[in-house]
């Protein structure tokens, strides 16, 4: 054999393992890096995402504190529906201690919420309307939740400055099945 025909074979040979050692080495390996490049960047998107759901619910945990905080204050202003004789006879002292002459109180149908109870009270005041003023105002202290309805002032035509009231006002309580 001659030293031409070695070479030749020795070239084909290094070009048989250049074609085997890519076929069989480098084209698996630069496939493999390129999947494991692919889920790195899957990896990393998720980890961003994953970083604001968590920035995110930092956040909602925030605000979910302070709303219980709200709702904390909200039901303390909301006495159980055993203290409603006690709310009305405080309703009742304020406005006998303003100088009104309560006529008439009825209960009339209580309205059930979610939460809470609304009962209202048709009532029927006598006196002067600075003593309504003040009766409103101090009502409107009061640590109970209440709200005023069909408010109907009428002047009393034998005396000066006398007059009547009848209105309804709701008391609210918290829902004892809630």
């Amino acid at each position: 054999m001659n030293s031409g025909l070695r070479h030749l074979i020795f070239f084909v040979l290094i070009i048989a393992m250049v074609y085997v050692s890519y076929a069989y080495m480098i084209k698996p390996a630069n496939e493999h890096l390129v999947r494991q490049r692919v889920q790195m960047e899957s990896s990393r998107a998720k980890l961003t995402e994953l970083a604001k759901a968590k920035t995110a619910s930092e956040d909602l945990t925030v605000h979910l504190e302070q709303m219980e905080k709200v709702i904390h204050e909200f039901e303390s202003k909301l006495p159980p529906s055993s203290e409603i004789y006690t709310v009305l006879e405080n309703v009742t002292l304020i406005a006998q201690r303003h100088g009104l002459v309560p006529k008439m109180i009825r209960t009339l149908k209580t309205a059930s919420n979610q939460g809470y109870i609304e009962q209202p009270l048709e009532m029927e005041l006598h006196g002067d309307f600075n003593s309504y003023y003040a009766f409103l105002l101090e009502l409107e202290r009061m640590d109970r939740i209440t709200k005023i309805r069909q408010l109907e002032l009428k002047k009393k035509s034998k005396f000066e400055g006398q007059t009547e009231a009848k209105f309804i006002m709701s008391i609210f309580f918290q829902n004892a099945k809630a």
